[in-house]
C-alpha cells in the first residue's frame, strides 16, 4: 500500500483523485484534505494568501494519522505565484510542518513534463493572463520552453469546477500548438481526470493536467515508480 496526502484548496474537481485511485489498479490510497481557500479568486494575492504556511500546516496532522508517505500541495497557482524561489520556500515549509517528503503541483508539472520527453510546451490555462504569465515565467525557470499560452481569464476555482468534456477539450486545443511537444492545462479546480484519452487522441500529443501530475509527482516522492493506469495519459501509460 502506498498512501500519496494531497492537501486541497477548496472544493471544486477534488473528486478527479478517487477517479485516479480508481483508474490506477494498484494498492494506491489518495487521502484528500481541504484547506482553507480564503478568497476564491484567481488573483495574485489571494493567490499568495491560499498557499500561506499556516494554511498549509493545519491540514498535515490529519495526512500523517491517514498513513501519508508523501504529501503535495495540490494547487498550481497557490505555488507558482511566488516565483521559482517562494515556490521552493513553500515547499521546504511544508515538509518541515509533515515530517514528510513534499511538493506542489507547479513543481509536479515541471518534472512531468520531463518525465515525458518534453522541452517545448503549450499552457492551456483557465486564469486571468496575468497569472497564466506567472505559470510559464514558472515553467522557463524549470527549463521548459514555452512556445504558446491561452488564458481563458476565468476568476473563480468555483466557475472553472463546472467545465465540462467539452469546454476542457475545446481550451486543450485552443491552447495547442504545432511547435508543443506536450500541453499543460495547470489548474486543479479543472475536471480532466475522466477527459484525459479523449484529450490525447484529440491532440495526438502527451496532454498534463495538474490534478494528474499531482498524484504522479506524489507517488515520485513515495517512491512509487511504475504506477501506471489505463486512461490516464502518456504519463501513467503502461510498459510494453
Amino acid at each position: 500500500m502506498t498512501t500519496v496526502g494531497l492537501l486541497y484548496p477548496g472544493h471544486s474537481a477534488e473528486d478527479d483523485y478517487p477517479r485516479i485511485e480508481m483508474l490506477l489498479d494498484t494498492d494506491i490510497r489518495l487521502p484528500v484534505v481541504h484547506t482553507d481557500i480564503g478568497e476564491d479568486a484567481h488573483r495574485v494575492d489571494a493567490l499568495r494568501e491560499m498557499g500561506a504556511p499556516e494554511r498549509l500546516a493545519a491540514g498535515v496532522e490529519e495526512l500523517r494519522l491517514s498513513g501519508a508517505e508523501s504529501v503535495v500541495w495540490a494547487c498550481t497557482s497557490g505555488s507558482f505565484v511566488r516565483g521559482w524561489d517562494g515556490a521552493h520556500e513553500q515547499i521546504r515549509a511544508l515538509a518541515l510542518a509533515a515530517g514528510l517528503p513534499a511538493s506542489s503541483t507547479s513543481f509536479a508539472f515541471a518534472h512531468a513534463v520531463r518525465e515525458v520527453g518534453a522541452r517545448r510546451v503549450a499552457v492551456a490555462a483557465t486564469y486571468p493572463q496575468d497569472v497564466a504569465e506567472y505559470f510559464s515565467a514558472f515553467l522557463q525557470a524549470a527549463g521548459t520552453e514555452v512556445v504558446a499560452e491561452r488564458a481563458e481569464g476565468i476568476v473563480t476555482a468555483a466557475e472553472v469546477g463546472t467545465w465540462g468534456r467539452e469546454k476542457v477539450l475545446a481550451l486543450a486545443r485552443a491552447g495547442d500548438h504545432p511547435d508543443a511537444e506536450a500541453v499543460l492545462l495547470p489548474d486543479t479546480a479543472l475536471h480532466t481526470a475522466a477527459y484525459l484519452a479523449d484529450l490525447e487522441e484529440a491532440l495526438g500529443k502527451p496532454v498534463l493536467t495538474a490534478n494528474q501530475v499531482t498524484v504522479w509527482e506524489g507517488l515520485r516522492l513515495a517512491e512509487r515508480r511504475g504506477a501506471w493506469g489505463d486512461g490516464l495519459g502518456r504519463l501513467f501509460a503502461r510498459p510494453w
